[in-house]
């Protein structure tokens, strides 16, 4: 058979092995689909998702929660007539769950409660629209703080939470508006006034022809018009904040530019050295447990003001600041370190001491350079909080306690990231608040399953299954 080599006789005629390699002319034998096959499954919701499931998790937690304002505001009563209210339970459930599963779109909420098991359990049947969806979500700021109070609170109880030391960081999010939607002042004056006259227009075609198959069209029309009227208004109120920003800055105040699309976002230096329009959302975590015991967002890119207002936030919803509060810096201005001087001891980088320039014309010689470590030095005009804060920076042990800030600040901001925390869904300062929200909800019910599973009654055996999920 082959040239150079015996081959047994008793094998010449021998039949092939059943495990060897059929000829290739023989045709190959698959498992074709065949989706016309009838098929009866006997199931219910509750039978598709485990035990340990995180919407399982989710809806125990939401259930435990006083919702009773939510409840209090619908108003189909008794035999009154009316449509029955979607329970504010299913939509909060599924905001949880999606904020987990880092789904920002209230469409795709709307999607996957068709076609998703977890969704589909959660609404147990309850057909829920994408309308609905985005109200809730945006609309409950005030629940939300509450609701985060009181988990901060127990955790608190149960010595979770000793609140010894807190780490504070700002966490840049691209907003929902273009780079080129920003106008300066006589720009946006044409352009609202050309939007006031298009409002007014409509209107006066929607007097003159009132008939029944454009009464809709106008009226779309119409609403895109006082939408885009509100806009302008809106970016030309701001404009003079922005402009004491830029004269603070020394900068030219004509140069201000307010979005016509977003007035509530300004241009902020991204982590990739780029600027964009974005919020500032700050974070304030306790190291020792990573949970979130503060949040806010702010219009200002930078975090020069942020201390104290936190710190504040933070002391009213505990009852107490953190003894030693963690943060970078770009936090620490002189009158915020003066401000929180009698509620917690503040760690930040000093910054290096700058090089003098040198002496007028005339005089040859150039002032020595500062001597390393002069940063640390009490200087003329310091309060005794900042003398303070530079003394106590200069030790080792100061240095040592400063490297929590970014185990415990990034580490929290990354997560958020990895949920969807990139760019805000939704336009306007008070609707980007309430993101911010559930993304520190989120977050904090993890860790309530990893920390304290006993204060949402989640039971050993399915803790261990959604510990892998935190």
């Amino acid at each position: 058979m082959f040239e150079g080599m015996d081959v047994p006789a008793a094998s010449a005629g021998a039949p092939m092995h059943p495990c060897s390699a059929p000829p290739a002319s023989a045709p190959a034998r698959v498992q074709e689909p065949n989706r016309l096959q009838v098929e009866l499954r006997a199931s219910d919701l509750d039978s598709l998702l485990p035990a340990d499931h995180r919407a399982r998790l989710v809806w125990r937690y939401v259930e435990q929660q006083d919702l009773s304002v939510l409840f209090d505001a619908i108003r189909a009563r008794g035999s009154a007539p009316g449509r029955r209210a979607i329970d504010p339970r299913i939509l909060f459930s599924l905001w949880l769950y999606a904020t987990l599963d880092g789904v920002g779109s209230g469409r795709e909420v709307a999607r996957l409660s068709q076609s998703h098991d977890a969704y589909r359990w959660i609404c147990g049947g309850v057909s829920v629209n994408y309308h609905a969806l985005n109200d809730f979500r945006v609309g409950n700021e005030a629940l939300m703080d509450r609701l985060l109070s009181h988990n901060v609170a127990a955790l608190a109880a149960v010595g979770v939470i000793r609140l010894v030391r807190v780490a504070q960081d700002g966490m840049r999010v691209r907003a929902s508006a273009g780079a080129a939607s920003f106008r300066r002042k006589g720009t946006l004056k044409e352009h609202h006034a050309k939007a006031t006259e298009m409002v007014h227009s409509l209107k006066e075609q929607a007097r003159e022809n009132p008939g029944q198959a454009e009464r809709r069209a106008q009226a779309a029309r119409l609403r895109a018009a006082e939408l885009r009227e509100q806009q302008l208004a809106a970016a030309l109120a701001r404009l003079p904040e922005l402009e004491a920003i830029k004269q603070r800055n020394g900068r030219p105040i004509d140069k201000a530019r307010a979005s016509t699309t977003d007035a509530d976002a300004s241009n902020m230096k991204m982590a990739d050295g780029g600027w964009r329009p974005a919020y500032n959302v700050q974070l304030a975590t306790d190291c020792a447990s990573q949970v979130i015991v503060g949040v806010d967002t702010v219009t200002a890119g930078s975090d020069m003001a942020q201390l104290a207002p936190m710190v504040q936030q933070v002391h009213q919803r505990v009852g107490k600041a953190a003894e030693q509060w963690l943060v970078d810096g770009g936090l620490p201005a002189h009158g915020q370190l003066d401000a929180v001087a009698d509620k917690t001891e503040v760690y930040a980088p000093v910054p290096q001491a700058r090089a003098p320039k040198g002496k007028s014309q005339g005089q040859d010689d150039e002032q020595p350079p500062p001597a390393p470590g002069s940063q640390f030095q009490p200087k003329a005009g310091d309060s005794t909080a900042v003398a303070q804060w530079r003394q106590r920076m200069s030790t080792d042990e100061a240095r040592e306690i400063y490297k929590d800030r970014a185990a415990t600040a990034e580490c929290v901001n990354a997560q958020a990231r990895n949920r969807g925390l990139l760019r805000m869904p939704v336009r306007g300062l008070a609707k980007v608040k309430c993101i911010a929200w559930w993304y520190a909800l989120a977050h904090n019910l993890m860790r309530t399953v990893a920390l304290a599973p006993q204060l949402i009654g989640w039971g050993t055996g399915a803790c261990a299954g959604a510990a892998a999920l935190t």
